[in-house]
């Protein structure tokens, strides 16, 4: 059975994990010091069977080279490994829509829509049937998936609770390159939501998300139970 922990995330720092329950777990994202990742982990780093990194940004990757230090396989686009200079035998440059094993996990990179460079999402299937999707840091998906059992996705803010004293050009940026809770509302109405257990809110913006929104929105909608993942 799937299990996710949220350790950070927000704009200072992004660490998730995802275990199967049978000793192989998933570090998603690296954005923290490796040790304060070292102490989220309880300093068991060595059950991290591998990282999967969406994008060059420190938030996300600022661990990034640790973590191939430690000895833990890191999978990432070829424009994030160049972005960040990584190199090594435990780096796996991946391809949009080109899947791979690591454990008892098959991973889909997809294509995510952000100013970075080549900045994937992640379907992860696990072999006992489960599938979780982790999407974040992208205004917009434009695949649709089926037989989701969990979705970690981005609900950075909403139109709702822009703040008025936003500059203009942070405010461009913010919605050319994070999703809004109407875009999350309308992408879970363009999914199979049938068998999904959970949903995760990630990445809620400091000073534009209102949590009990978000949640009461999501969870009203779909009737499913709404995480909103620790900042």
């Amino acid at each position: 059975m799937v299990n996710i922990a949220a350790y950070a995330s927000s704009s200072h720092g992004n660490l998730y994990r995802a275990t199967d329950g049978a000793g192989s777990s998933l570090l998603l994202e690296c954005g923290i010091p490796i040790k304060q990742i070292r102490r989220a982990l309880n300093h068991k780093l060595h059950e991290i069977s591998a990282c999967l990194l969406t994008h060059e940004h420190m938030d996300h990757a600022k661990a990034a080279k640790d973590i191939l230090a430690a000895g833990i396989d890191l999978y990432c686009s070829h424009g994030t490994a160049g972005a960040l200079e990584l190199s090594g035998h435990r780096l796996h440059p991946v391809q949009p829509l080109e899947q791979f094993r690591v454990g008892s996990w098959t991973v889909l990179p997809f294509e995510t829509q952000h100013d970075a460079q080549e900045p994937l999402g992640y379907l992860i299937h696990h072999a006992g049937g489960e599938k979780l999707l982790f999407a974040t840091d992208t205004f917009y998906i434009r695949h649709r998936f089926t037989s989701l059992t969990h979705i970690m996705i981005e609900c950075n803010y909403s139109q709702k609770t822009l703040s008025d004293d936003m500059h203009p050009a942070q405010r461009r940026r913010l919605l050319r390159s994070h999703m809004s809770l109407e875009t999350v509302v309308g992408f879970l109405q363009a999914n199979d939501l049938e068998a999904v257990r959970e949903i995760w809110l990630v990445h809620l913006s400091d000073g534009n998300s209102d949590e009990a929104l978000f949640r009461d929105t999501i969870q009203g909608m779909t009737g499913i139970p709404v995480h909103i993942a620790k900042r």
